[in-house]
């Protein structure tokens, strides 16, 4: 196929050189965006009378005609060709002829190559956002069942304090949430339309860029023309907070991996989501999960790739902008994909309650709410601290734990101690009293999760 631009040059590109240069390996998944942005377009051109309304049918009638072949498989992309725009402008042309050729009037491929990856990443930001919300459901059902299933609560991996299952789900929820609010910034940030910078310079034709973006869905059009073809900040941004995300999701799988464990036991996988062992036929291994796990740290090389491959561009375009594609679609198909494979991973998963209250049972996870007991009856916290303390040492000792200690024991660390502390430490009664809001107590978490279903309501609705 002949290059467009091929009239100023006396050799063909070489052939190596054509292959290097070539992006329409991956730039061709924009091709549906690329044929509304030319068929809004040339709608514009020919609204202003830049060209006669004739040929816009005739653009817009080929265009729609090789969407549709593209879409069926009637027309097979040409690898040869340079990018996706190329093949698309050249087909038109080889099917409505000279038509096709006024197309490309006050329009480069550095505008349009801005517009196509605009379209194409706020289609993708919705459709992530959209799995990550079904995520966030899927733990606020879960929570919604487990409001009363009392787990250990853990700081630097050790048993800290007893909450409930449901307030551990609702955690990572509220962090879903945040993604999502996230997503809608980045889109609202993104949504300017660079069509009409032409190469860098704006055109000497009358076009109407206001028409174009608001045909194309966007809220205005880019206020100067060298932004408008070489920001990629959206692709940046879009990259941080799939960054972000995929940080979330890595800790969750982290935990899922953890809490299969034979040293945990708190849940169990569906077998529809965990694998085997080539030698060792017990096992069943959380694969799925540390695959996730796995590809944050791609998500994440994405994201660096896309901020050192733009840290020392000049303006306007440069050819390095073509590695955005590769990374951003990199990221967009990684989150997806551990996304939409999570989503039914927990909600057909076990959860082993009498694990994790059996786990709560030790550790002396109601140390804390010991010595709340005794500051109630009048005694400083420091001085509450120290005493229970010194009880805790005092079962380890023995082999005990707070709940089976001796009365006789704690009197003699206080007098201030009666039988009463024993109800004061039992697990549920620790949690049912974190009722403060955000807190692990029934009440709290019921709360939490009224607040979390409205809040993704309303970010469905946007």
């Amino acid at each position: 196929m002949d290059k467009m631009w091929a009239g100023r040059f006396g050799k063909q590109l070489d052939e190596r050189v054509n292959d290097f240069n070539s992006s329409i390996r991956f730039d061709c998944r924009m091709a549906e965006e690329d044929i509304s942005g030319s068929i809004a377009h040339a709608t514009m051109l020919a609204k202003q009378g830049i060209i006669p309304w004739q040929d816009c049918d005739k653009i817009t009638q080929g265009l729609e005609q090789i969407r549709k072949d593209l879409l069926c498989g009637a027309l097979a992309i040409d690898e040869s060709a340079e990018d996706i725009h190329m093949f698309i402008e050249a087909e038109l042309t080889s099917r409505i002829g000279d038509a096709g050729k006024r197309l490309h009037t006050s329009r480069s491929r550095n505008d349009q190559v801005a517009l196509d990856l605009r379209l194409y990443l706020r289609k993708e930001a919705a459709e992530i956002k959209s799995l990550i919300i079904s995520l966030a459901d899927t733990l606020i059902d879960i929570a919604s069942k487990h409001t009363r299933t009392v787990m250990p609560g853990y700081t630097h991996l050790q048993r800290a304090q007893p909450i409930t299952f449901a307030h551990h789900l609702c955690a990572y929820a509220e962090m879903l949430v945040r993604d999502v609010t996230r997503l809608d910034n980045t889109v609202s940030l993104m949504n300017e339309c660079p069509l009409g910078s032409c190469a860098l310079a704006g055109t000497t034709y009358d076009i109407d860029r206001d028409f174009t973006a608001s045909r194309l869905g966007f809220d205005r059009p880019c206020g100067n023309s060298l932004d408008g073809v070489s920001d990629r900040d959206f692709v940046m941004q879009l990259a941080s907070d799939l960054s972000i995300a995929s940080v979330h999701l890595s800790r969750m799988a982290e935990e899922i991996i953890l809490w299969c464990s034979w040293e945990f036991k708190f849940i169990e996988l569906d077998d529809a989501y965990a694998t085997g062992s080539s030698i060792m036929p017990q096992k069943k291994n959380p694969d799925i999960a540390e695959l996730i796990r796995g590809k944050a740290g791609r998500v994440i090389g994405d994201n660096m790739s896309l901020l050192v491959m733009m840290k020392g561009l000049p303006l306007a375009y440069d050819k390095d902008m073509q590695e955005d594609k590769e990374a951003i679609f990199d990221a967009c198909d990684s989150v997806k994909l551990c996304v939409s494979t999570l989503i039914p991973m927990l909600a057909t998963m076990t959860v082993n309650k009498g694990n994790m209250l059996k786990a709560g049972n030790k550790g002396f996870i109601n140390a804390t709410d010991c010595a709340d007991y005794l500051v109630k009856k009048g005694l400083p916290f420091r001085t509450a601290y120290k005493v229970v303390g010194t009880l805790v040492a005092v079962c380890s000792d023995q082999g005990l734990t707070l709940d089976t200690l001796p009365l006789q024991e704690y009197k003699k660390a206080c007098e201030l101690f009666d039988e009463d502390v024993y109800e004061a430490i039992e697990l549920i009664n620790c949690v049912m009293r974190r009722c403060s809001k955000g807190g692990p107590a029934p009440q709290a978490v019921e709360e939490e999760i009224k607040a979390l279903r409205a809040a993704l309501d309303l970010k469905r609705s946007k």
